[in-house]
């Protein structure tokens, strides 16, 4: 099996009488970047859970690489600085120690946190913080990356050095599931998209295959997500 992400939920939630996510199944390949939309609630956050099998409940099947995580909300330890947080990753991750140090500095280097390497991230601005997690999840070389919200709070040219890695990494083959609500961004860097809406999926492809669907080949991808939702809530989909 070449896929990176193969994803089989029937249903899943947080109580066994309660189905939040149902009949949720699509695939992501090497050096793939398929891009996870859906309004707020629509089961976008409760899929990643599922897929990374944090979900209470979740009947149904995932099939997946080891893969780096960027949540949607910072995680850090409050007494921890930039280099500690670095350094504990560091030492749980079976590889040379010294390539991941330097690839570590790299990461720094990217967003600009050289200089913050001895100070505590939790006082960083939200931008940064993000920058921080971002750093951490590209540091171990995975096949997969599952990316929730990951624009989330950076300045243009933070996304900008972001969009230039997301290339690199594909182009290395690296597959990549990116949960974000930046349509106009995800319209030009994702391979595919899938749908998301009342915890189902609504549809599924790529961008080419949406403007077929609706006959409208200007169609951004701000008119689809509408257009499709729409569509939904009159049960044409």
């Amino acid at each position: 099996m070449n896929e990176m992400l193969t994803v089989q939920i029937e249903r899943g939630g947080y109580a066994e009488n309660e189905t939040i996510i149902s009949n949720i199944c699509f695939q992501v390949q090497p050096g793939e970047l398929v891009g996870l939309i859906g309004a707020n609630g629509a089961g976008k956050s409760t899929t990643l859970q599922a897929i990374m099998g944090t979900l209470p409940i979740m009947d149904g099947e995932i099939h997946s690489a080891s893969y780096g995580y960027v949540p949607e909300r910072p995680i850090l330890y409050e007494y921890f600085t930039l280099w500690e947080h670095i350094d504990f990753l560091i030492r749980t991750i079976d590889g040379d120690e010294e390539q991941l140090t330097e690839r570590a500095m790299d990461l720094c280097r990217t967003f600009r946190l050289e200089s913050k390497l001895y100070e505590y991230p939790t006082s960083f601005s939200k931008g940064m913080q993000q920058e921080v997690m971002l750093i951490l999840a590209f540091l171990p070389d995975r096949r997969l990356y599952i990316l929730d919200e990951p624009f989330m709070g950076l300045d243009p040219q933070a996304i900008r050095r972001l969009l230039t890695m997301i290339d690199e990494y594909k182009t290395r083959g690296a597959a990549i599931l990116m949960s974000t609500h930046a349509l106009d961004t995800a319209e030009r860097i994702c391979d595919a998209f899938v749908l998301v809406d009342s915890g189902r999926i609504l549809h599924k492809g790529t961008l080419s295959s949406f403007r077929e669907k609706l006959h409208d080949h200007s169609a951004t991808l701000l008119d689809i997500f509408d257009r499709f939702l729409e569509d939904g809530e009159h049960g044409a989909i």
